[in-house]
């Protein structure tokens, strides 16, 4: 919504008190907001220190989620949330490498469980291995974006990533089928226009 210069003028016309009430007004409404500010005017923590909590956050929950395994619509119910917790995290952070890594994080923790998760019916768990491939392409696009000096720690988490879906036979398989390369999980082999071709890929129908 453009705001025009009339609004603005008389929005510059409330005096201190009238502008305090209408921006506790506003904050006790849009919570992320409230958050954000608290973060950026007077949040002893930074950016580094939020995103290692939300790096425990993450472990945390992801183990607690693996006693659910077996009842894979509720486990990625959970997945589901934490990855939300994440969106927020970065929302009110705006840390853009951590946008990468916390994702990537999720993913490799998951796949921790891939003894549990290859007793599955394929049928069961093929929602969560589509889940895990679309954040997967995501984290590509979005280390293209980053600066070159954030590669060698996001590989670290690409290279862990891609060992584990090696050693899981259908979800490497599914990789493959849905036109991603293995080969790909590293920031300086990512094709260029990485995002066209996923949209592509998309287009085509796979990535669903």
């Amino acid at each position: 919504m453009e705001y025009s210069k009339e609004f603005k003028a008389a929005l510059s016309a409330f005096s201190n008190i009238e502008k305090d009430r209408l921006i506790f007004r506003l904050l006790k409404k849009d919570k992320l907001l409230s958050k954000k500010l608290y973060f950026e005017l007077i949040d002893p923590e930074t950016t580094d220190n939020k995103r290692d909590a939300m790096e425990e956050i993450v472990s945390e929950k992801v183990l607690l989620a693996s006693k659910y395994i077996s009842n894979q619509k509720y486990f990625l119910g959970i997945i589901r949330k934490i990855s939300a917790e994440i969106t927020e995290h970065v929302k009110i952070t705006t840390d853009k490498f951590g946008e990468v890594s916390l994702n990537l994080l999720l993913i490799n923790k998951i796949l921790e469980y891939n003894e549990d998760l290859s007793r599955q019916r394929f049928d069961n768990v093929y929602k969560l291995y589509i889940y895990i491939i679309n954040k997967t392409t995501k984290a590509l696009i979005l280390t293209q974006k980053l600066d070159v000096d954030y590669w060698m720690e996001i590989d670290e988490h690409l290279d862990s990533l891609k060992e584990k879906i090696q050693q899981n036979h259908y979800l490497s398989k599914l990789f493959t089928n849905n036109g991603i390369d293995l080969n790909w999980l590293t920031s300086d082999k990512i094709p260029q226009n990485f995002d066209q071709v996923v949209k592509d890929i998309k287009n085509q129908g796979f990535l669903r």
